[in-house]
Protein backbone atom coordinates (compact mmCIF):
# COMPACT_ATOMS: atom_id res chain seq x y z
CA UNK A 1 0.00 0.00 0.00
CA UNK A 2 1.45 3.36 -1.01
CA UNK A 3 2.03 6.16 1.48
CA UNK A 4 -0.74 8.74 1.58
CA UNK A 5 0.59 11.40 3.94
CA UNK A 6 3.56 13.74 3.27
CA UNK A 7 5.36 12.42 6.35
CA UNK A 8 4.90 8.80 5.22
CA UNK A 9 6.15 9.65 1.72
CA UNK A 10 9.11 11.47 3.23
CA UNK A 11 10.01 8.43 5.33
CA UNK A 12 9.66 6.11 2.31
CA UNK A 13 12.17 8.26 0.42
CA UNK A 14 14.43 8.53 3.45
CA UNK A 15 14.66 4.80 4.12
CA UNK A 16 15.60 4.18 0.51
CA UNK A 17 19.05 5.47 1.48
CA UNK A 18 20.51 2.71 3.65
CA UNK A 19 23.44 4.84 4.80
CA UNK A 20 21.13 7.61 6.01
CA UNK A 21 18.96 5.11 7.89
CA UNK A 22 22.04 3.66 9.60
CA UNK A 23 23.20 7.19 10.47
CA UNK A 24 19.77 8.02 11.90
CA UNK A 25 19.88 4.83 13.97
CA UNK A 26 23.33 5.78 15.27
CA UNK A 27 22.09 9.25 16.25
CA UNK A 28 19.07 7.81 18.05
CA UNK A 29 21.21 5.26 19.91
CA UNK A 30 23.74 7.91 20.96
CA UNK A 31 20.97 10.24 22.17
CA UNK A 32 19.33 7.45 24.18
CA UNK A 33 22.66 6.41 25.69
CA UNK A 34 23.47 10.02 26.57
CA UNK A 35 20.06 10.52 28.21
CA UNK A 36 20.56 7.34 30.22
CA UNK A 37 24.14 8.21 31.23
CA UNK A 38 23.35 8.61 34.95
CA UNK A 39 21.78 5.15 34.94
CA UNK A 40 24.29 3.16 32.89
CA UNK A 41 27.60 4.92 33.56
CA UNK A 42 29.68 3.01 36.13
CA UNK A 43 30.94 6.26 37.64
CA UNK A 44 29.75 9.85 38.02
CA UNK A 45 32.68 11.85 36.61
CA UNK A 46 31.29 15.04 38.19
CA UNK A 47 31.64 13.62 41.71
CA UNK A 48 35.22 14.40 42.69
CA UNK A 49 34.88 12.23 45.80
CA UNK A 50 34.69 9.10 43.66
CA UNK A 51 37.94 9.82 41.80
CA UNK A 52 41.06 7.94 42.86
CA UNK A 53 44.32 9.47 41.62
CA UNK A 54 46.13 6.13 41.81
CA UNK A 55 43.75 4.92 39.08
CA UNK A 56 44.79 7.74 36.72
CA UNK A 57 46.01 7.02 33.20
CA UNK A 58 45.24 3.30 33.39
CA UNK A 59 44.78 1.32 30.15
CA UNK A 60 41.49 -0.15 28.88
CA UNK A 61 40.35 -3.17 30.85
CA UNK A 62 41.96 -2.01 34.11
CA UNK A 63 40.10 -3.01 37.28
CA UNK A 64 40.13 0.03 39.55
CA UNK A 65 40.23 0.37 43.31
CA UNK A 66 36.43 0.79 43.33
CA UNK A 67 36.05 -2.76 42.04
CA UNK A 68 34.67 -2.16 38.53
CA UNK A 69 36.41 -2.54 35.19
CA UNK A 70 37.41 0.60 33.28
CA UNK A 71 36.66 -0.78 29.81
CA UNK A 72 38.07 2.29 28.03
CA UNK A 73 40.71 3.11 30.65
CA UNK A 74 40.96 6.22 32.80
CA UNK A 75 42.06 9.80 32.18
CA UNK A 76 44.66 11.90 33.98
CA UNK A 77 42.25 12.64 36.86
CA UNK A 78 41.32 9.00 37.39
CA UNK A 79 37.91 9.34 35.73
CA UNK A 80 36.43 6.26 34.12
CA UNK A 81 36.73 7.19 30.45
CA UNK A 82 33.56 5.37 29.40
CA UNK A 83 31.55 7.28 32.00
CA UNK A 84 33.18 10.58 31.02
CA UNK A 85 32.39 9.96 27.34
CA UNK A 86 28.74 9.17 28.12
CA UNK A 87 28.39 12.36 30.14
CA UNK A 88 30.37 14.29 27.54
CA UNK A 89 27.99 13.13 24.80
CA UNK A 90 25.11 14.24 27.01
CA UNK A 91 26.62 17.73 27.33
CA UNK A 92 27.47 17.97 23.63
CA UNK A 93 23.98 16.99 22.51
CA UNK A 94 22.32 19.27 25.03
CA UNK A 95 24.40 22.29 24.04
CA UNK A 96 24.13 21.52 20.32
CA UNK A 97 20.33 21.28 20.39
CA UNK A 98 19.84 24.31 22.68
CA UNK A 99 22.21 26.52 20.70
CA UNK A 100 20.73 25.34 17.39
CA UNK A 101 17.14 25.90 18.55
CA UNK A 102 17.82 29.41 19.88
CA UNK A 103 19.83 30.37 16.80
CA UNK A 104 17.01 28.97 14.64
CA UNK A 105 14.38 31.07 16.43
CA UNK A 106 16.38 34.30 16.32
CA UNK A 107 17.76 33.92 12.81
CA UNK A 108 14.51 32.74 11.21
CA UNK A 109 12.58 35.59 12.82
CA UNK A 110 15.07 38.27 11.76
CA UNK A 111 15.38 36.96 8.20
CA UNK A 112 11.64 36.60 7.69
CA UNK A 113 10.81 40.03 9.11
CA UNK A 114 13.53 41.61 6.96
CA UNK A 115 11.98 40.07 3.83
CA UNK A 116 8.47 41.08 4.93
CA UNK A 117 9.16 44.75 5.68
CA UNK A 118 11.79 45.40 3.00
CA UNK A 119 13.28 48.85 2.52
CA UNK A 120 15.61 50.27 5.14
CA UNK A 121 14.72 47.65 7.74
CA UNK A 122 15.70 44.88 5.36
CA UNK A 123 18.87 46.69 4.33
CA UNK A 124 19.93 47.29 7.94
CA UNK A 125 19.28 43.74 9.14
CA UNK A 126 20.85 42.04 6.14
CA UNK A 127 23.96 44.24 6.14
CA UNK A 128 24.55 43.27 9.77
CA UNK A 129 24.03 39.62 8.82
CA UNK A 130 26.37 39.91 5.83
CA UNK A 131 29.01 41.58 8.00
CA UNK A 132 28.83 38.77 10.53
CA UNK A 133 28.97 36.08 7.85
CA UNK A 134 32.21 37.60 6.58
CA UNK A 135 33.91 36.32 9.73
CA UNK A 136 34.47 32.61 10.41
CA UNK A 137 32.08 31.21 13.02
CA UNK A 138 34.96 29.71 15.00
CA UNK A 139 36.61 33.15 15.27
CA UNK A 140 33.43 34.78 16.61
CA UNK A 141 32.85 31.90 19.01
CA UNK A 142 36.42 32.13 20.33
CA UNK A 143 36.19 35.88 20.94
CA UNK A 144 32.77 35.67 22.60
CA UNK A 145 33.73 32.67 24.75
CA UNK A 146 36.84 34.50 25.93
CA UNK A 147 34.78 37.59 26.80
CA UNK A 148 31.82 35.82 28.41
CA UNK A 149 33.79 33.25 30.41
CA UNK A 150 33.22 29.56 31.07
CA UNK A 151 29.91 27.83 31.72
CA UNK A 152 26.95 26.45 29.80
CA UNK A 153 25.10 29.76 29.62
CA UNK A 154 27.99 31.82 28.21
CA UNK A 155 28.97 28.96 25.87
CA UNK A 156 25.45 28.68 24.43
CA UNK A 157 25.29 32.48 24.04
CA UNK A 158 28.59 32.44 22.13
CA UNK A 159 27.43 29.62 19.84
CA UNK A 160 24.06 31.28 19.16
CA UNK A 161 25.71 34.60 18.31
CA UNK A 162 28.14 32.86 15.99
CA UNK A 163 25.47 30.84 14.16
CA UNK A 164 22.15 32.69 14.01
CA UNK A 165 23.24 34.56 10.88
CA UNK A 166 23.16 31.35 8.82
CA UNK A 167 19.49 30.88 9.70
CA UNK A 168 18.76 34.55 9.03
CA UNK A 169 20.32 34.45 5.56
CA UNK A 170 18.46 31.24 4.65
CA UNK A 171 15.14 32.52 6.01
CA UNK A 172 15.53 35.81 4.17
CA UNK A 173 16.11 34.10 0.85
CA UNK A 174 13.14 31.77 1.28
CA UNK A 175 10.85 34.48 2.66
CA UNK A 176 11.73 36.87 -0.17
CA UNK A 177 10.51 34.27 -2.66
CA UNK A 178 7.33 33.65 -0.64
CA UNK A 179 6.65 37.38 -0.14
CA UNK A 180 5.70 37.88 -3.80
CA UNK A 181 3.28 34.95 -3.98
CA UNK A 182 -0.47 35.35 -4.23
CA UNK A 183 -1.37 33.80 -0.88
CA UNK A 184 0.76 36.42 0.91
CA UNK A 185 -0.81 39.22 -1.10
CA UNK A 186 -4.22 37.86 -0.13
CA UNK A 187 -3.22 37.79 3.55
CA UNK A 188 -1.94 41.37 3.32
CA UNK A 189 -5.29 42.52 1.94
CA UNK A 190 -6.95 41.47 5.22
CA UNK A 191 -6.59 43.29 8.56
CA UNK A 192 -3.99 40.88 9.87
CA UNK A 193 -1.04 42.03 11.95
CA UNK A 194 2.47 41.73 10.45
CA UNK A 195 3.35 39.22 13.16
CA UNK A 196 0.45 36.97 12.16
CA UNK A 197 1.27 37.17 8.46
CA UNK A 198 4.93 36.34 9.13
CA UNK A 199 4.44 33.48 11.60
CA UNK A 200 1.22 31.96 10.21
CA UNK A 201 1.73 32.36 6.47
CA UNK A 202 5.30 33.10 5.39
CA UNK A 203 7.52 31.33 7.93
CA UNK A 204 5.83 27.88 7.73
CA UNK A 205 6.54 27.80 4.00
CA UNK A 206 10.21 28.62 4.65
CA UNK A 207 10.73 25.63 6.92
CA UNK A 208 12.25 23.07 4.48
CA UNK A 209 15.54 24.95 3.87
CA UNK A 210 15.65 26.00 7.54
CA UNK A 211 15.35 22.38 8.67
CA UNK A 212 18.32 21.48 6.47
CA UNK A 213 20.38 24.32 7.94
CA UNK A 214 19.31 23.28 11.45
CA UNK A 215 20.74 19.77 11.05
CA UNK A 216 24.03 21.17 9.80
CA UNK A 217 24.23 23.82 12.52
CA UNK A 218 23.52 21.35 15.32
CA UNK A 219 26.52 19.33 14.16
CA UNK A 220 28.53 22.56 13.89
CA UNK A 221 27.47 23.57 17.42
CA UNK A 222 28.72 20.26 18.78
CA UNK A 223 32.02 20.67 16.92
CA UNK A 224 32.41 24.29 18.08
CA UNK A 225 31.67 23.35 21.69
CA UNK A 226 34.31 20.62 21.53
CA UNK A 227 36.80 23.05 19.96
CA UNK A 228 36.23 25.72 22.61
CA UNK A 229 36.46 23.16 25.42
CA UNK A 230 39.65 21.76 23.88
CA UNK A 231 41.13 25.27 23.99
CA UNK A 232 39.97 25.80 27.58
CA UNK A 233 37.30 28.38 26.69
CA UNK A 234 34.20 26.19 26.95
CA UNK A 235 32.96 24.34 29.97
CA UNK A 236 34.74 24.34 33.36
CA UNK A 237 36.92 21.41 34.40
CA UNK A 238 34.14 20.11 36.65
CA UNK A 239 32.10 19.22 33.54
CA UNK A 240 34.17 16.89 31.34
CA UNK A 241 32.99 17.57 27.80
CA UNK A 242 34.40 15.60 24.88
CA UNK A 243 36.62 18.49 23.83
CA UNK A 244 38.09 18.73 27.31
CA UNK A 245 38.67 14.97 27.47
CA UNK A 246 40.58 15.15 24.18
CA UNK A 247 42.63 18.07 25.49
CA UNK A 248 43.41 16.25 28.75
CA UNK A 249 44.90 13.32 26.88
CA UNK A 250 46.66 15.26 24.14
CA UNK A 251 49.91 15.60 26.10
CA UNK A 252 50.03 11.83 26.67
CA UNK A 253 49.64 10.80 23.02
CA UNK A 254 53.37 10.27 22.47
CA UNK A 255 53.79 8.37 25.74
CA UNK A 256 51.54 5.51 24.60
CA UNK A 257 48.44 6.52 26.57
CA UNK A 258 46.46 7.01 23.38
CA UNK A 259 43.08 6.08 24.82
CA UNK A 260 42.62 9.31 26.79
CA UNK A 261 42.24 11.35 23.58
CA UNK A 262 41.41 8.75 20.94
CA UNK A 263 38.21 7.32 22.39
CA UNK A 264 36.50 10.69 23.09
CA UNK A 265 37.62 11.82 19.63
CA UNK A 266 36.09 8.74 18.00
CA UNK A 267 32.82 9.29 19.87
CA UNK A 268 32.75 12.94 18.74
CA UNK A 269 33.48 12.04 15.11
CA UNK A 270 30.80 9.34 15.01
CA UNK A 271 28.17 11.74 16.38
CA UNK A 272 29.02 14.60 14.01
CA UNK A 273 29.33 12.39 10.91
CA UNK A 274 26.02 10.63 11.67
CA UNK A 275 24.18 13.95 12.07
CA UNK A 276 25.69 15.28 8.83
CA UNK A 277 24.68 12.14 6.91
CA UNK A 278 21.10 12.52 8.13
CA UNK A 279 21.20 16.21 7.21
CA UNK A 280 22.51 15.44 3.71
CA UNK A 281 19.65 13.05 3.07
CA UNK A 282 17.07 15.54 4.35
CA UNK A 283 18.61 18.20 2.11
CA UNK A 284 18.41 15.94 -0.94
CA UNK A 285 14.74 15.16 -0.26
CA UNK A 286 13.63 18.72 0.45
CA UNK A 287 15.45 20.11 -2.59
CA UNK A 288 14.23 18.29 -5.74
CA UNK A 289 17.15 19.68 -7.76
CA UNK A 290 19.59 17.76 -5.57
CA UNK A 291 17.79 14.40 -5.80
CA UNK A 292 19.93 11.72 -7.31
Amino acid sequence: MSATTPLARFWDDFRANTLAVIALGVVIIIVLIALAAPLIAPQNPYDLATLVLTDARRPPGFVGSKGFTHWLGTDAQGRDLLSAILYGLRISIQIGILAGAIAFAIGATLGTFAAYFGGRIEALIMRIIDLQLSFPAILLALVLAALLGQGKGPLIAALVTAQYAYFARTAHGAASAERSKEYVEAALSTPLSPRRVVFRHILPNCMPPLIVVATVQIANSIALEATLSFLGLGLPVSEPSLGMLIANGFQYMLSGRYWISIYPGVALIILIVAINLVGDQIRDQLNPRLRR
